[in-house]
């Protein structure tokens, strides 16, 4: 919506409005939607309308008809994606149903737009059965160049993420496992390059075992970080716990190679990396016992699980999901640009290497840059989205996985 639109409205909001609702806030913004539809070539004429729809476009789609391929030349298909939700895990408020969803869905889709030049359309579907969710973004498929999976609740996300994979020959990624991942080893990578660290002798912790915390561990082992124990609220996930969903159980397969046990305070002893995608509060004297230097990567919003001022006192470098603080660990750094780089070459599938080569290319458009507050860059920095496209493009092609 554009803001001349939305300043127009606004005188009228007032009345319209519960008193609690400021009509200058997100509300008016939001008045509308924050998305629509626009053509990119004229109708102008006859001769326009001919070429646009019938009898021309009818060239075009027997064209299509011999050879499939050409779909991707002659429509929006591969440079669109879907950005799809059912609803049942949205932002911290949790299953609040597909209609409230589509203002974060929109969300999401102008971010696409504006960061990377990727089109996307906000798709939110009232079902909830992971084989029928499957079904049904399967048969919408053809439509699109890539499936971005948001806010779906865990462990259904990992089903759903691995079927569709399985099924579909576009990318599938799900932004909340694997968006979240990317940046935070993006963070980390710059993080130890400012101390003069190493990743494989790095301790990490992380503080949720849900979709983000199995992403991230699953990108840090395959970054070559040392240890790492994941934590859910029963304390450290390790393979002798007779409560693991099966999720967890692969989870504990992948990290905690000591078998280590106890509670998450435990966890923290020593520890050099702090990763919180859980909520909840670490107490300070916990957060005093890590190794001297530690990182500190709080990322629950709107409260991170150990404020940053708190975090200072004992921490080298201090990372957050929000955006009123210094390093901020924001999917927007990855998302756009990975799409925009999958796309670019046709991929089949957004791959492990891809992950980690957006990763790394995150990271060195600061490198050169590293503080205590800067070891990530800024949503808005300009060079994020074409390194990260490019970093993703040149893998898909170095691993056979680009059709272009």
């Amino acid at each position: 919506m554009s803001s001349d639109i939305v300043n127009a409205e606004s005188d009228q909001l007032t009345d319209e409005l519960p008193a609690h609702q400021d009509p200058d806030s997100a509300f008016a913004l939001h008045r509308g939607g924050k998305m629509a539809v626009r053509a990119t070539v004229p109708v102008r004429n006859a001769e326009d309308l001919s070429l646009a729809y019938t009898p021309g476009v009818a060239r075009v789609c027997a064209a299509i008809a011999g050879q499939p391929e050409l779909v991707h030349d002659y429509t929006w298909k591969s440079q669109v994606v879907a950005v799809v939700t059912d609803g049942s895990a949205v932002l911290g408020l949790g299953d609040i149903g597909p209609e409230a969803s589509l203002p974060v869905m929109e969300g999401k889709a102008i971010l696409f737009k504006q960061f990377a030049g990727v089109d996307a359309v906000p798709i939110a579907l009232d079902c909830r059965d992971p084989d029928e969710l499957v079904e049904t973004v399967a048969r919408m498929a053809p439509s699109f160049g890539g499936i971005n999976l948001e806010d779906i609740s865990a462990p259904r996300c990992f089903e759903i993420e691995r079927k569709l994979q399985a099924r579909l020959d576009i990318p599938v990624f799900h932004d909340d496992q694997h968006g979240t991942a990317v940046v935070t080893l993006a963070a980390l990578r710059n993080a130890v390059k400012l101390t003069g660290r190493r990743m494989a002798d790095l301790r990490v912790v992380i503080s949720g075992a849900g979709a983000a915390g199995a992403a991230i561990a699953k990108i840090l082992v395959g970054a070559g970080a040392g240890e790492i124990l994941a934590c859910d609220r029963r304390g450290i996930v390790s393979p002798d716990r007779s409560d693991l969903t099966s999720a967890k159980q692969e989870l504990a397969q992948l990290t905690n190679a000591r078998g280590r046990s106890g509670s998450l305070a435990d966890a923290m002893k020593g520890a050099d990396v702090f990763i919180g995608v859980s909520g909840g509060t670490v107490p300070e004297e916990v957060v005093a016992s890590m190794a001297p230097d530690a990182f500190v990567f709080a990322m629950a919003n709107p409260d991170p699980e150990i404020r940053p001022e708190i975090a200072r006192k004992y921490a080298a470098v201090v990372a957050t999901g929000r955006s009123d603080f210094p390093n901020q660990i924001n999917n927007v750094l990855a998302f756009p640009g990975i799409f925009a780089g999958a796309l670019q070459v046709r991929a089949s599938q957004i791959s492990e290497g891809m992950k980690l080569a957006a990763a790394e290319a995150l990271a060195a458009v600061v490198e050169n840059e590293l503080s205590p507050s800067l070891v990530i860059p800024s949503p808005f920095d300009e060079r994020v989205a074409p390194a990260v496209a490019a970093a993703v493009a040149a893998t898909a092609r170095a691993e056979g996985l680009a059709r272009r």
